[in-house]
Formats: C-alpha cells, sequence, structure tokens
C-alpha cells in the first residue's frame, strides 16, 4: 500500500512539472493540497524561479519532493533514511519526455475568489503530437502563482483527474537551500526504493547532486528515460 501510495506521489511532482508552463515569476511559500483518485496529501510547499519543494507525510513517513527543471531532474528524499531517489524530466532522448512539444490553447473564463485570493480563472488544453491530452481549469493570483488546479489527463482512452489547492500563501524569497539534497543523504534506485532496499551512492555535496552521472555505472545510464504524459496517467489512474 505505501508503495502504491509513493507511486502516486511521484505522478504528482511529475503532473505539477507538466503542467508547468510558465513558472510564477515570484518566490513563494504556501499549505499546498493534492488530491487524486488514488490519494490526498497536504503539506508545506516551496516555489522560486521555478524550483518546486513539497513536503508531505505518506502513511506515517515524511517525504519531501524537490523538483529541478533547471536541472531537468526531480528528487525524492525520505529524511528518516536518510536516501533520495531521482527520475530525470524530459530526458532527450527518452522520446515521450518532453513535454515543451505540447500545444497549450489557454482561455480566460474571468475573476474568481479562492481562498482569500483573487485570481484569473482559465481554461487550458495540452494537446501532445499523438493525440495525448491534459485539460481542465486553474485559477491564477495577480502575481502569477496558481493558486487551484484542476485538470484531468486522457490517453488512449485512460482517465486520471489531478487537483491542487493552495492555502497561506506567503510571497517572498526562499532559501537556496530548500531545493538541494542535504550532505550525507544516498543515491537509490526506484526498485530499491519500491522493494525497501540501500542505497546505490552518496549524494555528493550540499550543493546538490553533483558528481552522480560520473559514479553511476554505463549499464544503469541506459537504462534511464524520461517520463511524460503517458506516465502519469498510468501511475495515478
Amino acid at each position: 500500500m505505501r508503495n502504491r501510495a509513493w507511486l502516486a506521489l511521484v505522478a504528482w511532482g511529475l503532473a505539477g512539472a507538466a503542467l508547468a508552463v510558465e513558472p510564477a515569476p515570484v518566490d513563494y511559500s504556501a499549505d499546498e493540497i493534492m488530491e487524486t483518485a488514488e490519494m490526498s496529501v497536504e503539506g508545506p510547499a516551496y516555489y522560486s524561479g521555478g524550483k518546486e519543494r513539497r513536503e508531505m507525510l505518506i502513511e506515517g513517513m515524511r517525504q519531501i519532493m524537490i523538483t529541478r527543471p533547471d536541472k531537468k531532474v526531480m528528487w525524492t528524499l525520505m529524511p528518516e533514511q536518510r536516501m533520495y531517489m531521482e527520475i530525470k524530466l524530459g530526458d532527450a532522448g527518452a522520446g515521450q519526455g518532453d513535454l515543451s512539444g505540447y500545444e497549450v490553447e489557454q482561455t480566460t473564463v474571468g475573476p474568481e475568489e479562492v481562498n482569500g485570493v483573487m485570481t484569473t480563472k482559465s481554461k487550458i488544453v495540452m494537446t501532445g503530437r499523438k493525440g495525448d491530452k491534459m485539460g481542465g481549469f486553474w485559477w491564477t493570483s495577480n502575481e502569477g502563482i496558481v493558486v487551484k488546479m484542476d485538470v484531468i489527463a486522457i490517453d488512449k482512452g485512460s482517465k486520471a483527474r489531478i487537483k491542487k489547492e493552495l492555502k497561506n500563501i506567503n510571497v517572498g524569497s526562499q532559501d537556496a537551500a530548500l531545493f538541494e539534497i542535504p550532505a550525507g543523504y544516498e543515491k537509490m534506485s526506484m526498485m530499491n526504493m519500491l522493494l525497501g532496499g540501500g542505497g546505490e551512492e552518496p549524494a555528493g555535496d550540499e550543493s546538490g547532486s553533483a558528481g552522480a552521472e560520473e559514479q553511476q555505472a554505463p549499464a544503469e545510464k541506459k537504462e534511464k528515460r524520461g517520463f511524460g504524459l503517458k506516465n502519469i496517467i498510468d501511475m495515478v489512474k
């Protein structure tokens, strides 16, 4: 059960990266509620220049998810075990990992108040080259913060609904260390994460996972791939 919930959490992070067509031009923190058919979680979230950090409890275990579009990676940290997992975002050789190729159509619906914040409600539809779609509504504040999101992903007849809502938004600069892997964390593969196994190699230094690529075996590099819309649907449906 915990592994299933963890997979849904990973899918959430990927979905967030997929929908981040334009990051907010301001830094901020908030309490975030995320919901799919699989699960509903709530916890603090931090945003800075397109970087994201989410903290939450999954069946009693603290999980931290850091999305770094600048490095094209997403890290899932398990503080209690001092371990982390890395997923590549938009690998050039992944074929379906590059979501920048989606056609985006956005239509303004009108003003609406969400959790005490005045927003502009918009309808958005993302269409891929193979006909896969992700569409729905989102509510954006005057600062460009997506306060609420309610979308449905469709691919080959499969559907997955994804919802997000922010409360207690505080606009202001965020500590850069929030978006890095702390020193002393060990890296592990997705398979080891699901099986509850040990790590692969140390995280390097406090600046993140620098040097990790050079330390990985060639065979592991060949297995790496990006994640696309179909991956998100398969994980959250």
